[in-house]
């Protein structure tokens, strides 16, 4: 596959090394297009030497073999990372005054942005609005990390991790459509937590993965996804507002508060049933006598309730649930898809080696008046892409 790495001028330009490094090891062919800029922070050794092509970010160089043409019609990929506001802004109008500029007026292939600037300037009117018209014309504009940015200031603007460009870059080169483009979704992952004393709690199995192959493939795609995180560790998808929590409760209040004015929720979270009734404040020792029951309560069932409040005031246009099951797993899972009232329900078999905390998974999605659709087993973005075409018809 031929790659563009389009590179504007922003402190985070040397993180784009590691970028082009990802697509050089997995076999793509890579032409690296700074802009003047870029090479201020980077220079023009460093991206030779990485890619194997020469590196100029002028149109008036090697002019006989008119690159200002030829490198985006090669494209199968144009990826801009970083990409400043003065990038957007010049993209989004259509200027053509470098090589990077120019490829991107004649690239007949994906487009994939990732803005890194200042909090200020990416929330500016100006380009928010040159991020919604590229966006319109379909390209993939993957919304910046929330972290520290240059100097002490924390916020908005951070350069997403490379690795989490690049696999979402993969999922744009399979082919995939944007067909969620403009689409809010909301999507909960991991495992709660109900705390015992400050050292203990009640918890599961659930790493987050699956979340987060929904979160990754959904951005892919083109929507702009909340992803709310219960206990994982996991790096942030590109693309993707994190909201982290710990208990059931905390899950509830921030899923809630996402949903308004979402088009789809996913709730791919495993959420505790139960919580202690009492949480010590200190932590409980051991004695030598039979240890202190400890007495649960019902946590809330957030599926159900977005279902329930969907029937009353309308909601989400999609509504979708997760069912890990050990046994009886169809049955189970139709009696939840009619009691939770959501209009697709995952159901997959959870146990040793399955399902919690590996790469792969499979499932059967059932679907409220319709057919079951079996997913086989594979990595979990096939299941998240499989997810979001059933999410996508619907929305359509």
């Amino acid at each position: 596959m031929q790659v563009v790495l389009g590179v504007s001028g922003g402190i985070a330009a040397y993180k784009a090394c590691e970028l082009l490094r990802l697509f050089t090891e997995s076999g793509h062919e890579v032409r690296v297009v700074p802009t003047r800029e870029a090479l201020k922070f980077v220079g023009e050794p460093t991206w030779a030497a990485l890619s194997g092509h020469p590196v100029s970010p002028e149109v008036w160089d090697d002019v006989h073999e008119v690159p200002h043409v030829r490198i985006g019609k090669r494209a199968d990929l144009v990826v801009v990372a970083p990409a400043t506001a003065d990038v957007l802004a010049r993209a989004a109008h259509g200027l053509a005054g470098d090589l990077l500029t120019s490829t991107l007026l004649t690239a007949t292939c994906p487009v994939v942005f990732a803005p890194a600037m200042h909090t200020e300037m990416w929330q500016h009117p100006a380009t928010r609005a040159n991020v919604a018209t590229l966006r319109e014309r379909g390209a993939v504009v993957i919304d910046p990390a929330v972290g520290r940015l240059t100097g002490a200031d924390t916020g908005p603007g951070r350069l997403p991790d490379p690795a989490e460009i690049f696999q979402l870059c993969l999922r744009v080169l399979r082919g995939r459509p944007l067909d969620l483009s403009g689409r809010k979704i909301v999507v909960s992952a991991g495992g709660t937590r109900e705390a015992i004393d400050p050292v203990r709690y009640i918890g599961n199995r659930s790493s987050g993965l699956q979340g987060y192959a929904l979160a990754r493939t959904a951005a892919a795609r083109g929507a702009e996804v909340t992803l709310v995180a219960a206990n994982v560790t996991l790096p942030d998808p590109a693309g993707a507002t994190v909201v982290r929590v710990e208990s059931a409760n905390e899950l509830r209040e921030a899923v809630l508060a996402a949903t308004a004015g979402a088009d789809a929720v996913v709730m791919a979270a495993a959420v505790a049933d139960f919580r202690p009734a009492t949480r010590h404040d200190a932590k409980i020792k051991k004695t030598d006598g039979a240890p202190e029951a400890i007495h649960l309560v019902k946590n809330p069932d957030i599926l159900a309730e977005l279902g329930e409040r969907r029937r009353a005031h309308g909601g989400p246009t999609v509504l979708v649930g997760f069912a890990a099951e050990t046994h009886d797993v169809l049955a189970n899972g139709q009696a939840k898809l009619a009691r939770k009232g959501c209009d697709l329900l995952v159901v997959n078999q959870v146990g040793e080696g399955l399902a919690f905390g590996t790469p792969d998974n499979a499932a059967t999605v059932l679907v409220a008046g319709g057919e079951p659709v079996e997913v086989p087993f594979g990595p979990k973005e096939d299941l998240g892409d499989a997810v979001w075409d059933l999410v996508a018809a619907r929305l359509s």
